[in-house]
């Protein structure tokens, strides 16, 4: 890859850690897109171990990869997105991909291509990680700075992705605890105010 061609990409996915997401850190801030792509790799790699039938160097892509075409459309909330949304992304991908080399650019469209039909196990796990960061991300921050629906969404939301993988469903079950416990805190402290 030539030097102007690898700027001008790496200039595109710099503006995934300026494109906030609905989500909020621990600290009170917005979170942007790159730091939830980053730690989204940090989850795949620490469970790879777990799931010795499945390329994990593909699912480490995935969570890479996943998000680069808000780099130009910006995050959408999943409760938000339509098929409208779905579709100026994938043309936002295409764009991008088009900077690159062809080898990279093939490789690149087929991983898209693949997380976006869910038929295999890489991108299966990959969809039920980014769902499990979103509700541990969500638990993380502070209760204030969720919308109602999203004390309900918590408890619900990639329950259907982790059911075909034991470890992730244990997960699942303790994020699940996770936020009934701050739902519950959040009202005593209410009741007491």
């Amino acid at each position: 890859m030539d030097n102007q061609m690898l700027l001008k990409f790496l200039s595109v996915a710099e503006k995934l850690k300026c494109n906030l997401r609905h989500s909020w850190t621990s600290s009170g801030r917005q979170e942007s897109v790159a730091e939830h792509c980053w730690r989204l790799c940090v989850f795949s790699w620490l469970i790879r171990n777990d799931f010795p039938d499945i390329d994990m160097s593909k699912v480490l892509l995935m969570c890479l990869f996943h998000d680069i075409g808000e780099a130009i459309t910006g995050d959408v909330p999943s409760f938000l997105k339509t098929s409208q949304h779905e579709t100026v992304e994938s043309e936002a991908v295409g764009g991008i991909l088009k900077m690159l080399d062809p080898s990279q650019a093939e490789e690149l469209a087929n991983l898209f291509d693949e997380m976006q039909q869910l038929k295999t196990k890489e991108a299966k796990l990959f969809k039920a990680l980014d769902k499990l960061e979103v509700v541990l991300q969500h638990n993380e921050a502070p209760i204030e700075t969720w919308i109602p629906l999203e004390y309900e969404l918590n408890l619900t939301y990639g329950d259907d992705n982790v059911r075909e993988f034991p470890t992730l469903e244990s997960f699942r079950k303790e994020l699940k605890n996770m936020t009934l416990n701050l739902i519950s805190e959040n009202s005593q402290k209410n009741r007491k105010e």
